[in-house]
């Protein structure tokens, strides 16, 4: 190390700032504990009304009746298990990598962890290390330092003394000693972690619809359970009769039986095993999906926010021309000066990109007399060979040390940069033809002293420029057909880099993110801070450069504002805010372990090509949910008009829970199962909710109109007494075998069309639930049995009146839905 005069602190100083809590050591917590995810998932509405419902018809010794409340063990395991994966991820998630570091304390150099840093260490970076803590520097010989995963600006920065320098950052070369200014969760990394660990739920339409039919129903429930209860005890004969004969175990189960049939239990369940069974499918694809709301976000997502390297390029430079200025020159020469100045021990990005672009045409290391490596300081490298003197480096710099013309050259340089190339120049010059100028540079015998020159290099005026070599970011070969997929898709692209934006511009422009239209570009610092302006802005930008962490995330707010659903892709820890804000934030497999821990999908193997595959299975989730949503929400209804009547007219409820168990199973629950992995590509079309409500209306008014005029005219039609449990056996039986018809036909509409396999699903669960009846374990357990004589022939005529009423419903409310678009048309 080299020799300074700080000696840094004392032990007595590191002892009393370690106990003063000024270490450089993190407590690392998400948001919420095992405790909070286990009690939001357990103690919820949904559950404490299906226990509640479950536990009043355990306590009337009916077990039987009472099998619906296994579907708690399934919708909480899943929603546990679901939350803790996304909390362990995140509480792995750390910006710094644990390492240790090089300190200088009491006069001497010692090695700590990272965490054992205190405010006001002396600490060095070193070539190849991450900053631990927020410096200033001291000292620094050459330090130049990447930091793209904070700020997103691919380009080294070098450094000098009294400049800051973040936690995060790394050291690409040269060596410094800083100063500590900031420590544990003070940091700009770690304030960038605590904001990415805190836990933000997935919103999800399909789950919104849901958990709206579950609110309206709950507050429908427990005033309806309350009146059943009431209603069936006075059908019982009162409250003294139902206490004394035991007969209020039965009106208990009656009341169970419609609470039960409100709650579209099924459909939670469903739900969230589609969405599983949906991330399983996707993973085959080396897509990793963290959350499982997550698959069907995308198929909503009206704009897509992209980051430039890790999406659009791969982060790699690659060699695209070397164009000649000087006509009497031999390219081979040219290109050969090239490949030697490239050819240093640790040849930067660009270097690389030459070397293996000329490699590829054969060109091999030639003779070097001698060589100034490229610096960023200098901005230049050089080589002498055959007599002449190459110099290799950034255009502006080598062009101001020209006396000659060079607007020329200065001018083709600028309208490479533009097309979004980087641009180096080659200038040469003969060393038989110094000047007296440059004898600075001629050893003692008047020729050209080599050593000299590479102990002190300068630029000479009289060297003259010959070539450009042109090189870009390495663009994805799935870039250009994926963008223009979604453009198809109506999904609006913009891309938001770190980097210059004339050179992002260019890089949109070469992939066709516009289309046939040129991308507009704007300058990230020009950008108002208001958010209601930004939003404003951000309908006329297709490209922004220099974008802050900070300003990604207004980005992303500023877009929610104007009602959009926002999709945003990263690799960087600067993207980690504003994939964490987004409705959904896609990590690229190569990103950093703080962006692929807030992401809610990791494209494995980096590819921006699944995107499609993933709003794909997206729109299956949506379309085939949509399908057997409706399914469930018949059921809501009818439940609801159901009870309602009976409360009104004071009857005994027209079937049993273990009734609506089973024909759930068949007419909803297991067919809905299959729907929901059917193949779908419909395009979603916002309007969930409204669309389900209108399904289920028509189907579920039939169905309860049907029981309930059962209910009330085939007891005096057929002289039944309900008092006597043969007779109300025989009538509930009766109902569920119109329940059951009817929910085949309700079915059938969800499954339609009918002429493929789902023609068969419908026959084949139909045929189940009719053989079932035949089958005496069956029909004991859910008391079900075959009517004869008189019940058998009202049966029948009452299912050919409720066929009449379900196609009168249904033919209703199409005539109605046609009078609305044509209303909203005019």
């Amino acid at each position: 190390m080299p020799e300074v005069s700080e000696q840094g602190l004392s032990q007595a100083q590191v002892r009393s700032l370690t106990e003063e809590g000024k270490v450089n050591a993190l407590k690392e917590e998400t948001s919420r504990s095992l405790g909070q995810i286990i009690r939001a998932n357990v103690f919820t509405l949904f559950n404490g009304i299906i226990v509640a419902a479950m536990l009043l018809v355990l306590l009337t010794g009916s077990w039987k009746d009472a099998v619906f409340g296994i579907i708690i063990i399934f919708n909480t395991g899943i929603g546990i298990g679901t939350e803790l994966k996304a909390k362990l991820t995140l509480d792995k998630l750390s910006i710094l990598v644990s390492s240790r570091s090089l300190v200088r304390r009491h006069g001497g150099n010692i090695e700590i962890d990272h965490g054992q840093i205190v405010l006001g260490d002396l600490l060095w970076v070193r070539s190849g290390e991450q900053i631990p803590a927020d410096s200033t520097i001291v000292h620094t010989w050459g330090l130049e330092l990447d930091e793209s995963m904070l700020t997103g600006e691919s380009r080294t920065v070098r450094k000098g003394p009294g400049d800051q320098v973040y936690s995060g950052s790394n050291a690409v070369s040269g060596l410094a000693l800083v100063r500590v200014d900031q420590v544990g969760e003070h940091g700009y990394a770690a304030k960038l972690a605590a904001k990415a660990r805190v836990y933000k739920k997935t919103t999800s339409d399909l789950t919104q619809g849901i958990n709206t039919i579950l609110k309206v129903m709950t507050v429908v429930v427990i005033p309806l359970c309350l009146l059943l209860i009431w209603s069936q005890i006075r059908a019982v004969g009162g409250w003294q009769t139902a206490i004394g004969t035991g007969l209020w175990r039965q009106a208990v189960v009656s009341a169970v039986a419609g609470v039960v049939g409100m709650i579209p239990e099924g459909l939670v369940l469903l739900t969230s095993l589609n969405f599983a069974i949906a991330s399983i499918r996707l993973a085959r694809e080396n897509t990793l999906v963290q959350e499982l709301e997550s698959v069907e976000t995308l198929a909503r997502v009206d704009s897509l926010n992209l980051d430039k390297t890790g999406t659009i390029t791969d982060g790699s430079i690659v060699l695209d021309d070397v164009v000649l200025l000087d006509g009497q020159i031999d390219g081979h020469i040219v290109r050969q000066a090239f490949y030697d100045l490239s050819n240093e021990a640790n040849p930067n990005g660009t270097g690389q990109a030459v070397l293996a672009g000329l490699s590829k045409e054969g060109y091999q290391p030639g003779p070097v007399q001698g060589r100034v490596p490229f610096s960023s300081a200098r901005k230049w490298s050089a080589i002498i060979e055959d007599g002449t003197l190459w110099t290799m480096g950034a255009p502006e710099l080598l062009l101001s040390a020209f006396e000659g013309d060079s607007a020329s050259v200065a001018g083709r340089v600028d309208g490479y940069a533009k097309s979004g190339s980087r641009v180096l120049l080659l200038a040469r010059k003969s060393l038989d033809s110094v000047t007296a100028a440059d004898s600075a540079s001629q050893s003692d015998e008047g020729g050209f002293d080599i050593e000299g020159f590479m102990d002190s290099p300068t630029l000479f005026a009289d060297s003259q420029p010959v070539a450009l070599v042109l090189c870009s970011e390495h663009i994805r070969e799935d870039a250009q057909p994926t963008l223009a997929w979604f453009r198809d898709q109506g999904v609006r692209c913009r891309v938001i880099s770190g980097d210059n934006p004339v050179t992002v511009g260019a890089i949109a422009a070469k992939v066709g993110l516009t289309g046939d239209q040129i991308p507009r570009i704007m300058d990230a610092r020009q950008l108002p801070s208001d958010l209601n302006q930004l939003a404003v802005v951000m309908e006329d930008v297709d490209v922004l450069g220099r974008v802050l962490p900070e300003q990604k995330k207004a980005i992303v707010d500023a877009l929610h504002a104007k009602g959009h659903v926002v999709a945003m892709t990263g690799d960087g820890v600067n993207d980690a805010l504003a994939l964490k804000e987004a409705d959904l934030g896609i990590a690229m497999g190569n990103a950093a372990a703080a962006t692929k821990a807030v992401a809610q999908l990791v494209l494995v193997d980096s590819k921006f090509s699944h995107l499609p595959d993933v709003v794909a299975r997206g729109r299956q989730v949506m379309a085939n949910m949509e399908r057997v949503a409706s399914l469930f929400l018949v059921k809501t209804v009818y439940s609801a008009l159901i009870s309602l009547g009976v409360v009104l007219t004071a009857i005994p409820f027209p079937y049993l829970p273990r009734h609506i168990t089973y024909i759930g199973g068949l007419t909803i629950g297991l067919p809905a199962f299959i729907l929901a992995l059917a193949p779908n590509n419909r395009r979603y079309i916002p309007g969930f909710l409204k669309r389900v409500v209108h399904f289920a209306l028509p189907g579920g008014i039939a169905i309860a109109l049907s029981v309930l005029l059962s209910a009330w005219l085939l007891p005096p039609m057929l002289h039944w007494n309900l008092s006597k449990p043969s007779d109300l056996a025989t009538l509930r039986t009766t109902c569920a075998i119109v329940v059951f018809v009817l929910g085949v036909f309700v079915l059938g509409r969800v499954a339609m069309p009918l002429k493929s396999w789902r023609g068969l699903l419908v026959a084949f669960f139909a045929a189940v639930g009719v053989i079932g009846i035949f089958v005496p374990p069956v029909a004991n357990f859910f008391a079900l049995s075959i009517p004869s004589d008189r019940t058998l022939r009202a049966t029948m005529i009452v299912l050919v009146l409720a066929a009449a009423i379900y196609a009168i419903t249904w033919l209703i409310s199409r005539l109605l839905g046609r009078s609305r678009k044509t209303a909203t048309c005019l």
